[in-house]
């Protein structure tokens, strides 16, 4: 998506550590015309799936997902990282870890929110090692839910997270895939 793209260029920095700060846009301050854009995009990309959820984990993948929801016409479910008092015990649990922040959290959803009846689409801001995605996978397989696709909108393609997903058979689109980046050369994106 060549306007997430250039988006990415102009504002987005590279730390050490292979960290790709885009916050200022896309997952602290949000540019709400561009995450419209890529949710109309992931729509676009997953034309003819009938989506009847999209799926996502708290917190920066709510609003992709709320977006993307937004014209699919259908709602949005996001995994909680945190079990709080009002969820009740009737939940699917995974445990994913986290690249970002180096450790192992629970993710619960209600079973009120996700069955057998639904087809899933999983959308997040970020995928490296695919961990939140496996996490995601293993609650809607829980469910009974199906898969219907998975949308990354800046995918890691130096890491194996989106090679793994892709060999086990997922339409996973990503928006844009970095294939090197450093604070000294920049951002190099993979040809899609």
């Amino acid at each position: 998506m060549k306007q997430l793209k250039d988006r990415i260029r102009k504002d987005g920095r590279v730390l050490n550590g292979d960290i790709l700060k885009v916050d200022s846009f896309l997952n602290h301050q949000i540019d709400v015309v561009l995450l419209d854009e890529i949710g109309r995009e992931f729509k676009r990309r997953f034309e003819g799936e009938k989506i009847t959820k999209v799926l996502t984990i708290e917190a920066s993948g709510i609003a992709i997902a709320c977006m993307t929801a937004r014209h699919y016409g259908v709602p949005v479910v996001f995994a909680k990282k945190a079990r709080s008092g009002n969820i009740g015990a009737n939940v699917y649990t995974s445990v994913v870890h986290s690249f970002t922040y180096d450790r192992n959290y629970d993710i619960t959803v209600s079973k009120q929110y996700l069955s057998a009846d639904d087809s899933v689409l999983i959308v997040d801001d970020f995928m490296a090692n695919g961990q939140a995605m496996h996490g995601l996978i293993d609650v809607c397989e829980q469910a009974g839910a199906k898969v219907a696709g998975i949308g990354i909108v800046i995918e890691k393609g130096f890491q194996d997270g989106g090679r793994r997903l892709r060999e086990k058979g997922y339409h996973l689109e990503s928006l844009a895939i970095v294939e090197k980046m450093d604070p000294e050369n920049g951002i190099v994106f993979r040809e899609q």
